[in-house]
């Protein structure tokens, strides 16, 4: 079984990037931790600051995968070019964000992606990407 988790624009710098937000853990310290609490489970991971690339690897891996674990970053509230690529494919999409939107500034309160996807979590910090594993497994075995 295997789930993608995508980041999009500037998750890289996180652990660097406004701790204060986004926490001081750096993704790859967290991905060897939730790959270690799910050793049964194939957790791959992409980062890209570009759109198109985005859009490629959800339609390469949104045929095969039980389900995509997205953060779209800031593309989540002008992309629709991202909304069409979760619609086309068939594994759930799982929209996610460490920080709550919804207590941040107002551009950030509306999602141009969440239509689309299976279920949004949001305001969690990093384990926001967990409880969304949690959720395709369990629609997985509905």
């Amino acid at each position: 079984m295997k789930i993608q988790i995508i980041n999009g624009p500037n998750i890289n710098l996180l652990g660097k990037r406004e701790p204060g937000i986004y926490g001081s853990t750096a993704f790859d310290d967290y991905l060897c931790r939730l790959r270690a609490a799910y050793p049964d489970l194939s957790i791959e991971y992409y980062q890209s600051n570009i759109e198109g690339k985005l859009i490629d690897k959800i339609q390469e891996v949104g045929f095969e995968y039980i389900g995509i674990v997205l953060n779209a970053g800031a593309y989540t509230h002008t992309s629709i070019a991202l909304q069409d690529a979760i619609r086309a494919i068939t594994a759930p999409v799982v929209e996610v964000h460490i920080s709550n939107v919804h207590k941040r500034e107002e551009f950030r309160h509306k999602s141009m992606i969440s239509c689309a996807c299976a279920g949004v979590i949001c305001g969690f910090g990093l384990d926001s990407y967990r409880l969304a594993i949690e959720a395709l497994l369990q629609a997985g075995k509905k």
